[in-house]
């Protein structure tokens, strides 16, 4: 069971990170924040820096000697720190080989010159690119990503469990769908919400606003990751975490005009099929694998979206960034 361990968690002030940190500390473990606070914010875990459970250390997974010390009696990590900013991509061709692929490297030596054997890490359900199959299953193939941030998580996937073989460690791999809730810092509930506090009568969509994806409430995918680690005990283990059904960008902007109690709002659209370079316009992922071992999500993506606009819209007006 996932508890009374020694657990490092990179990236623990982010979105992810902060709401993963929260469950492992409820469940009775140590927990060691690695982060940066480039992307992640101390908002989010403050409420835990007087426990003796908690230690928070600012270093940067590109910093070796940093990364190996927070790995010093380590029982398991939890590698969420990554760049997720899947448009970046277009225009740094750097930033996701640097902050996710070096940087999980990076992590991986230093588990290995310390003894970890066990590593749980976010991936995305972009590594599969656009998949023919919906619902995609986890041996879906080839994986063909159409983004470097796709690409850079598909490297670190295979970093991970090259490392498992070669150096007896136990691997979990998470391939999310878009994960939303309070905290969140991107993605498409907060972009509609600023938009809209700029201008409340015009909603840019990008794209034809068609795009439909799967969104799950960041609660259940944290639930999700614990169930599958404590369940799942093969040397890699590979699962999709998402939603059983779908939403549209347009559907989205309408539950955002909703919770800001806005009409009349004019839908804008810049056109095309994506978004963004690099964007899959339609994405479901099979949780069959998932589901026989015995969890499913409650939330729809609906509910998950809208439950997501109220947390943010209620974060805006206490003055979180």
């Amino acid at each position: 069971m996932l508890t009374k361990n020694k657990i490092l968690v990179t990236g623990g002030a982010g979105f992810i990170g902060s709401h993963l940190v929260d469950r492992l500390i409820e469940k009775g473990n140590k927990v060691t924040v690695f982060d940066n606070i480039s992307s992640g914010k101390l908002q989010f875990i403050e409420h835990h820096l007087e426990n003796p459970d908690f230690t928070l250390i600012k270093g940067d997974l590109l910093d070796q000697e940093a990364i190996e010390a927070a790995c010093r009696d380590i029982d398991i990590v939890c590698h969420v720190a990554a760049n997720p900013d899947v448009r970046l991509g277009a225009t740094d061709t750097r930033a996701h080989l640097e902050q996710n692929i070096l940087a999980t490297y990076n992590l991986l030596e230093a588990m290995r010159k310390n003894s970890v054997k066990e590593i749980a890490f976010t991936s995305t359900s972009t590594v599969y690119g656009e998949a023919s199959i919906m619902p995609t299953p986890e041996d879906y193939g080839p994986l063909i990503p159409i983004s470097l941030y796709g690409a850079s998580k598909l490297a670190c996937e295979a970093l991970i469990t090259s490392y498992s073989h070669t150096f007896d460690m136990r691997a979990w791999i998470f391939r999310f769908a878009n994960i939303v809730g309070p905290r969140s810092t991107h993605g498409i509930t907060i972009d509609f919400i600023k938009k809209l506090e700029k201008n409340p009568n015009v909603l840019e969509v990008l794209g034809d606003g068609k795009q439909e994806k799967s969104y799950l409430h960041v609660s259940e995918c944290v639930d999700a990751i614990i169930f599958l680690i404590e369940k799942s005990r093969e040397k890699v283990n590979i699962f999709n975490i998402g939603s059983e059904d779908t939403i549209s960008a347009t559907e989205i902007g309408k539950i955002v005009i909703e919770e800001m109690g806005l009409s009349d709002v004019k839908f804008v659209y810049t056109g095309g099929s994506r978004g963004w370079k690099g964007d899959v316009p339609k994405m479901r992922l099979g949780i069959e694998k998932m589901k026989a071992l015995g969890w499913k999500p409650v939330y729809s993506s609906e509910r998950s979206v809208r439950e997501t606009a109220r947390a943010l819209l209620g974060e805006r007006l206490m003055q979180y960034p």
